[in-house]
């Protein structure tokens, strides 16, 4: 009989019981879906990372190192194992592409994973170990020939295998680049016999050391083990380790945010839409109760609906979670674009299962509360139908405002007073998706007005020179600044502190290159001292008017000069002119030079050139996975908002059923109470608007501080973004009532009026 029941009442209620899965379902799929992708990416990189030996510091300098050197800092207590390393950007002879032109002496260190090929051979002459993702994108198979030119030395071998590295995990040529573009720019490794034969002796400019101890420790050690002060790097400073830790970092707190958003609006939507359920149930839990059926068996029929709709809820959840993470983490998913990995697993973390047991306990336990309340009393007493509580007279009432009011403004008004949890949750449900609408579309307004700043109006060239800074005088270096009708900039190095950061030093004259103060807005450079970063000004509590101390590396002399300002930047740096660094005698290697010129001849005092087209490039494939995800947010919102308004909405008709029945008695057309019910959605539907607006404004803000601070964004949000989230969230909202407000015709007034109160 019972089976029956479940059935007949399942049918009944199919739409509380489908919009109370679909809320769960979202819930737990936004919950899976943004864990998983953390902890995944964290484990899959991990995996790379260790197999590759990725070192944990870095030692610099320009002189290079010696065997001996090397020899000193494996002495020190602490550190595991270390490489002497080189890494130089070359050209591919016969086309522009770059290559990272790679060197580890020990291969344990700051090593390779062979994707494809013949394993990595470090007495081999003529091996060239390519990255598989350059390797596709330019059609270069194994066993083909491939020539590298740096300044005067040339490299000819062939590629015997195709590799992915942990150094390159993130494989971006500088920091004005943001996305890989492995159609211009890859990295390759080559044996030290290989580079011995090539330069005909030994030049490591660097040393990778694998090490458990503290960056200060470990500093303080080395330095006393060469004898001179370094730059010395942490794992936390190398683009392939601090991205996808950010990248980690962000799915946390994206993680900590939407899933609560979500999962709440879904437990809410469970404990109304039961205790709706069962109410209307009253009369049928009382005629089981009375035909002899004992508490404790009505109590599991009903608590089971509950108990089947969170299974149903987080089953479909999971395989949302699954999916989204699926869409982000897959070769051929969102962050492969980025992050450039041997494998992408899916892995769920352990918490998840033990979050998503305590909602399916209390989503069960919502049921049998539920139910709990309607058996109380004898059998006569759960006969009785629901009815809702009494609604005293307010004050407001008895105003001659209120008094003043339509029909229909004070029927609103005191049904929202009655039915408060209702009118709180369709408020609720109109805040979230707000919150949605104006944090997707407002995060990528800010986005773009980053990019059109930063990259259509900073950037003013149309190609940047890296030159042989150890092999071109300042003369040469103005020469040909002056040839290419270009400005010119020198970049290197300082310690500030105890922390590295970039000093550049600018000749602008032609325009090449523009600086943006901390409101996005161009401001010229001026010759009375030197310009701070956004990160440096709050880390470092710096100000304009201040004075900063900076030491070169590889120097015992230290530099004092005012601060002229502050700018936004993509890097920490001090940025100065060449007039300002002249006066404080601070030295510099010109290395840069940016012009218009399209056509850059070979040249033995230029390395490469880098278009600002290809860095564009980038910024496309960036913002077309951003258009993506707030797609998949404008959705997300949009189902939000339909599901808990349309559920809301089918408990406010069950709910005045009997009252509209008497309207129709009265005479009112079915027009006129659909209007009714409509605007009252409208005015819950306005107040939610008006406070989800705000509230996503501070939600993106926490979010560009949280996730996006190394970009030093400006919140930006358009006109459009504000039209369009309150318009679609209206449009929603009177969508569910039109679907609402056409159930009216069938309501059977002979039926709903005959029930005694």
């Amino acid at each position: 009989m019972l089976r029956k029941k479940r059935l007949r009442t399942l049918l009944k209620y199919k739409a509380q019981f489908i919009s109370m899965i679909i809320m769960i379902a979202l819930g737990v799929g936004v919950f899976v879906g943004f864990n998983m992708e953390w902890y995944s990416l964290e484990r899959d990189t991990g995996e790379l990372l260790e197999a590759t030996g990725f070192a944990d510091y870095r030692i610099y300098s320009e002189k290079g190192f010696t065997a001996q050197d090397l020899e000193k800092i494996l002495a020190v207590d602490g550190v595991k194992e270390g490489t002497r390393f080189l890494s130089v950007n070359t050209t591919v002879q016969g086309d522009t592409n770059v290559l990272a032109l790679t060197v580890s002496e020990n291969i344990q260190v700051s090593g390779v994973y062979l994707m494809d090929g013949e394993p990595y051979d470090p007495e081999s002459l003529d091996g060239i170990w390519l990255s598989d993702q350059y390797a596709e994108k330019n059609g270069i198979h194994v066993g083909d020939s491939l020539g590298l030119t740096y300044k005067i030395m040339q490299v000819r071998g062939t590629v015997k295998g195709l590799i992915k590295a942990g150094e390159y995990m993130i494989c971006l040529p500088d920091e004005t680049q943001m996305m890989p573009d492995y159609n211009s720019y890859g990295f390759a490794y080559i044996s030290p016999a290989m580079l011995k034969k090539a330069i005909l002796f030994e030049f490591y400019p660097q040393i990778n050391v694998i090490s458990d101890l503290p960056k200060a420790d470990f500093v303080a050690a080395a330095e006393r083990a060469l004898g001179k002060t370094t730059l010395i790097l942490g794992r936390d400073e190398n683009v392939s380790w601090a991205e996808s830790r950010g990248e980690i970092e962000e799915g946390q707190t994206m993680g900590s945010i939407l899933p609560v958003l979500f999962l709440a609006i879904a437990v809410l939507t469970m404990v109304t839409t039961m205790h709706r359920v069962t109410a209307s149930e009253k009369t049928q839990i009382g005629t089981l109760k009375a035909l002899g059926f004992r508490n404790r068996r009505i109590i599991l029929h009903y608590t089971s609906y509950a108990l089947m709709i969170g299974l149903m809820g987080i089953a479909l959840g999971i395989g949302v979670g699954y999916l989204l993470g699926w869409y982000i983490l897959s070769p051929g998913g969102a962050m492969a674009t980025y992050i450039d990995l041997p494998a992408w697993k899916l892995y769920v973390p352990g918490f998840c299962w033990a979050v998503l047991a305590a909602i399916l306990l209390f989503v069960t336990g919502i049921g049998f509360l539920s139910v709990r309340e309607m058996l109380a009393g004898t059998a006569a007493d759960a006969l009785r139908p629901y009815t809702p509580k009494k609604m005293r007279h307010l004050r407001v009432e008895e105003t001659k405002a209120f008094k003043a009011l339509g029909f229909g403004t004070k029927w609103n008004l005191r049904d929202c007073l009655r039915h408060k949890s209702r009118s709180f949750m369709t408020l609720f449900g109109v805040l979230g998706c707000t919150i949605l609408l104006v944090g997707g579309l407002g995060m990528k307004d800010t986005l773009d007005a980053f990019v059109t700043q930063f990259y259509d109006v900073a950037i003013h060239y149309r190609n940047r020179i890296n030159l042989d800074g150890e092999n071109v005088t300042r003369s040469d270096a103005e020469a040909l600044a002056e040839a290419y009708e270009g400005d010119w900039s020198a970049m290197g190095s300082v310690q500030m502190g105890e922390k590295p950061v970039s000093l550049e030093i600018y000749h602008i004259q032609r325009d090449k290159v523009r600086f943006l103060d901390t409101d996005m807005k161009v401001t010229p450079l001026g010759d009375e001292g030197a310009y701070i970063c956004g990160r440096i000004a709050r880390d470092q509590g710096l100000k304009t008017g201040d004075s900063l101390t900076f030491s070169p590396y590889d120097s015992e002399d230290s530099y004092t000069v005012p601060v002229a300002g502050v700018l936004s930047s993509l890097t920490e740096s001090i940025v100065m002119t060449d007039a300002c660094a002249d006066a404080a005698g601070i030295p510099y290697t010109i290395n840069t030079v940016y012009t218009d010129a399209e056509e850059i001849p070979s040249d033995s005092r230029i390395l490469n050139a880098q278009s600002k087209k290809a860095i564009m490039d980038s910024f496309d494939t960036f913002m077309e996975l951003m258009n993506v995800m707030v797609a998949l947010l404008v959705i997300a919102a949009v189902v939000l908002g339909v599901v808990v308004l349309y559920n809301l909405g089918v408990m406010s008709y069950t709910e005045r059923y009997r009252e509209m029945a008497t309207l129709k008695v009265v005479g009112f057309k079915d027009r006129k109470i659909g209007r009714l019910l409509i605007t009252q959605n409208l005015w819950l539907t306005v107040v939610g608007i008006a406070l989800g607006i705000p509230a996503g404004i501070g939600v993106l803000r926490y979010l560009l501080t949280a996730l996006a601070s190394e970009y030093e964004l400006k919140l930006v949000i358009g006109p459009v973004t504000y039209a369009v989230s309150v318009l679609l969230t209206f449009g929603v909202s009177l969508l569910v009532g039109l679907m609402i407000a056409r159930k009216n015709r069938h309501i059977d007034m002979v039926a709903a009026l005959k029930t005694e109160e």
